[in-house]
């Protein structure tokens, strides 16, 4: 910002003061106005955001005390400089408490005035870049959208809104592809840690021995090929979050470190003596059975419950198929923008197709099978044979002794059979919503053959 960027006002109920200031700021280069009293500044500030306020402390009716508080609810930022005939005043004092900038006393000091204004607009461009800085991060760390409406999503947005803004540690469970990392990364990002680092480590993908060093870091000569010393994620998720993934299959020994450096938040690197500090929060996730696993002694029991503090638990999504649709318009919007295709949707039977088969790899094989599907289709929507799923074509075994849930599995589809696999129709006919049927579906296995 140049100095005609800043804008000052001067309120002052002495016209000669109000004139003197204003012509020293205006040959400074400033953009200067002025007001005899509060409520002209008041009404001045209605009209134009003013960055520096000089404020006499003694007016008529509002005082400068007062005018300042109501500045401050106005834009905390402005920087507020205080005029007074007595340096010593005990409100000089009590207006630089609640927040003043400066005070400068009269009569003038031309060479100090000048400081004082240089200053006071440094500090203002510093306050203003940052604000703007603060607000490109918040375009940056925009927080990852949960899509979907159905009753379970609904509850882990819910979720994700009570524990992101605590410290507490978080447990993210289910199966392979059902969205554990992207509730980690709305967690970190809905948290007062959003300005710090996400650090994500797959302990699944790492043996114990280079698990221990990408935790804790080592120092040079640590171990044959540690030619320089390196910071261990623990370190750099200093003052953010620590996203283990695949915790469950941590080995024993890094297991024992890892709860004390939790507990502490002090480690060392792998041949090093220093002792680190971090402030980091755990968020992990597993697609294993821990409790199974505890029990047969291959993960600590006292790391579990320092783990299982607050558990989110996510349903495959065969469990919950009314997020299918919602899924699928935004994986076509997305590779949409990619590809610089312009699919509009998919076609019914097609969607009625995906909200039938039971997705086996979760989330993460829909969005592929979307996403292959782009690439063939030709048309302006996605349609049925597009689509490439491991269907089963075998056909189902009856019994001369049905149980009623045979029996209903073999009328649903009996009943689909007869109407060409019609999900909209076959529903009305046997009284249930879509949502139900898919989930009977699901439930006995049933899946539309390629040729229907």
């Amino acid at each position: 910002m140049k100095n005609e960027d800043i804008k000052i006002l001067v309120v002052d109920d002495e016209e000669i003061v109000r004139e003197s200031l204003t012509g020293w700021f205006e040959e400074d280069g400033y953009t200067v106005d002025n007001a005899k009293d509060a409520v002209e500044a008041l009404n001045k500030m209605t009209r134009t955001r003013w960055d520096i306020y000089f404020v006499d402390i003694k007016m008529p009716g509002m005082d400068g005390l007062e005018l300042q508080r109501r500045i401050r609810e106005i834009d905390n930022e402005a920087i507020v400089i205080i005029i007074t005939a007595y340096a010593s005043v005990d409100t000089a004092v009590q207006a630089l408490k609640e927040g003043a900038f400066d005070y400068i006393t009269k009569p003038f000091d031309p060479d100090q005035l000048s400081r004082l204004i240089r200053n006071a607009a440094k500090q203002r461009r510093l306050s203003l870049e940052n604000k703007e800085l603060k607000g490109s991060l918040e375009q940056l760390i925009t927080p990852p959208e949960i899509i979907g409406s159905s009753q379970h999503t609904e509850e882990i947005k819910k979720s994700i809104e009570v524990v992101a803004p605590t410290n507490t540690t978080v447990m993210i469970r289910g199966e392979s592809g059902t969205g554990k990392e992207l509730v980690a990364r709305a967690i970190h990002a809905h948290s007062d840690r959003r300005y710090f680092p996400l650090v994500t480590v797959n302990c699944g993908a790492l043996s114990d021995s280079l698990l221990e060093s990408e935790l804790f870091g080592h120092e040079k000569g640590a171990f044959t090929g540690a030619l320089y010393r390196r910071k261990g994620k623990l370190e750099i998720a200093n003052g953010g979050t620590l996203f283990l993934d695949e915790v469950g299959t941590i080995g024993p020994k890094t297991q024992v470190d890892l709860l004390r450096a939790i507990e502490s938040k002090e480690f060392t690197r792998l041949g090093g003596n220093e002792t680190i500090r971090s402030d980091f929060r755990i968020i992990c996730a597993t697609n294993t059975n821990l409790e199974e696993a505890v029990k047969e002694m291959k993960f600590r029991e006292d790391l579990y419950y320092r783990l299982q503090v607050y558990v989110i638990q996510l349903k495959p999504l065969r469990e919950r198929p009314e997020d299918i649709p919602e899924l699928v318009n935004y994986f076509i919007r997305r590779y949409s923008q990619k590809m610089n295709k312009p699919i509009k949707g998919i076609d019914r039977e097609a969607l009625d197709m995906l909200m039938a088969y039971s997705w086996p790899g979760n989330i993460r094989e829909l969005e592929n099978a979307v996403e292959a599907a782009m690439v063939v289709t030709k048309g302006p929507s996605l349609q049925r044979n597009n689509f490439k799923l491991n269907h089963s074509d075998q056909p189902l075994v009856f019994s001369s002794d049905l149980s009623l849930a045979e029996v209903e599995k073999n009328h649903i589809l009996n009943v689909l059979q007869a109407h060409n696999w019609n999900i909209t129709t076959a529903a009305k006919l046997l009284g249930i919503d879509r949502v139900t049927i898919y989930k009977k579906l699901r439930k006995y296995g049933i899946q539309r053959p390629k040729n229907a």
